[in-house]
């Protein structure tokens, strides 16, 4: 296809996903520039599987990769030191999953997180601001880690009915954002939630069980979990038992 890249004035709508920049072009994946981090904009994006992702000094960057790396809850992968780690949280009394208790304290410092010796760059000023007024409409969601009344790790996603989509998460202490992941999986397992969006490849991801399926049957999904029923966007302790059955 053409490198030639969308320009979106605010308002107007993403191409179609199917449109993106393929293996040939300069950036495979990239569908479109411009347009706004409105929340109903951003909820149209994540409705047709594309998400935001660019850095300071650039424009609102629009993606549609394929393949597309996702996680299937049910074959995340409980190593055993991460198993360990959350029977010895299930144990302690001041050890806690909390939801949506301080969304801004988690983007915040998802945002201020090193990757490769680097802040994570891709969250700038913009997209918290976008993202904090996504969860206020209610369509991002933050899990934390709390451990002594301190929030040590945790991450952000976007839900659009059933269709949960992974964006980022951060540690303050040993192994707090797996914790983090290991509540959501559970979360999605109780409600009947099939698949986590994580966007791109990674080994840290594969090695917890994520994998890539193509763009064509992630739009599928994503276009019938959208319109299920959102689950409740609480944690139950009981909820550990999808994966540490007592």
């Amino acid at each position: 296809m053409s490198s030639q890249l969308p320009w979106l004035q605010p308002g107007e709508p993403l191409p179609s996903p199917t449109h993106a920049w393929g293996a040939a072009d300069p950036a495979p994946g990239l569908l479109a520039a411009g347009g706004s981090l409105s929340a109903p904009a951003l909820c149209a994006a994540y409705a047709q599987g594309t998400f935001p992702w660019y850095g300071p000094g650039q424009p609102i960057l629009w993606w549609a990769p394929d393949p597309r790396m996702v996680l299937p809850v049910a074959e995340f992968r409980l190593h055993r030191s991460l198993r360990k780690t959350l029977q010895a949280f299930q144990r302690n009394a001041q050890a806690e999953i909390r939801i949506d208790n301080d969304f801004a304290a988690v983007i915040n410092a998802c945002a201020a997180k090193e990757r490769d010796g680097q802040a994570g760059t891709w969250i700038v000023p913009e997209m918290i601001a976008a993202y904090t007024a996504l969860h206020q409409a209610g369509h991002a969601h933050s899990v934390e880690t709390w451990i002594g009344g301190r929030l040590v790790g945790g991450l952000y996603c976007v839900a659009l009915g059933q269709a949960v989509f992974g964006e980022s998460m951060f540690a303050h202490a040993t192994d707090a954002s797996k914790i983090a992941l290991s509540a959501l999986v559970c979360l999605c397992r109780h409600h009947g939630v099939v698949m986590i969006d994580c966007q791109q490849n990674t080994p840290h991801l594969a090695s917890l069980g994520a994998r890539e399926i193509s763009r064509e049957a992630f739009l599928r999904h994503v276009d019938g979990a959208r319109r299920e029923p959102a689950p409740r966007w609480e944690f139950d302790p009981v909820y550990w038992n999808a994966l540490l059955p007592s």
